[in-house]
C-alpha cells in the first residue's frame, strides 16, 4: 500500500512541475485560498486556460462539480471545459446567470474572459446553488482574488 501512495505523490509532484510558466511567480496554494475565500462553494469551479489552445493550466473545484452540464442560459447547456474554450478562442468575457432548476430555486452563475496583465491566460468560472451571485458578481470577486496573490499586477 505504501508504494501505491509513494507513486501517487510522485505523480502529483511530477505534474506539478510542469505548471506553466506564467503561474511559476503565482502560490498554487494561495490561488486556492483566494478563490475559496471569494467564490468557495461545493457548486464552484474555476478553470484557468491558455489563450489559443484553451489547455486547462489551473483547475480549482473537484472533477464532478467542474464537469457538469448545467443551462448556458441561451436556450442551451454546456461544461466549463466548453466555456473556458470558447473564451481561449476569443477572449470575450462572459457573465450571464439563469435558473438552473425547474422551480428556479437555484441559479448558475458564468464568468469568463481573459485575465488581466497575461495576454496567454484565460479563465472560466461555474457557481451553481440556491444562493448564487450574479455572473458579473462572480467576476469581480475573481479579479480580486487574482490581484490577491499576485496574478494580475497592478
Amino acid at each position: 500500500m505504501s508504494s501505491r501512495l509513494t507513486l501517487a505523490a510522485a505523480l502529483v509532484l511530477s505534474l506539478s512541475a510542469c505548471s506553466p510558466a506564467v503561474l511559476k511567480d503565482v502560490d498554487i496554494a494561495a490561488l486556492d485560498a483566494a478563490i475559496n475565500d471569494t467564490v468557495g462553494d461545493p457548486g464552484t469551479c474555476v478553470l484557468i486556460g491558455e489563450t489559443g489552445s484553451g489547455e486547462t493550466v489551473h483547475r480549482f473545484g473537484s472533477n464532478v462539480t467542474c464537469a457538469r452540464v448545467l443551462p448556458a442560459c441561451d436556450g442551451a447547456s454546456r461544461t466549463l471545459g466548453e466555456l473556458l474554450n470558447v473564451t481561449a478562442k476569443t477572449r470575450q468575457p462572459i457573465n450571464v446567470s439563469c435558473p438552473s432548476s425547474p422551480d428556479g430555486g437555484r441559479t448558475v452563475a458564468w464568468a469568463a474572459g481573459p485575465i488581466e496583465t497575461h495576454e496567454e491566460l484565460v479563465y472560466a468560472a461555474a457557481m451553481e446553488g440556491p444562493n448564487t451571485p450574479p455572473g458579473i458578481v462572480v467576476a469581480d470577486k475573481l479579479k480580486n482574488a487574482f490581484e490577491k496573490v499576485g496574478l494580475i499586477k497592478r
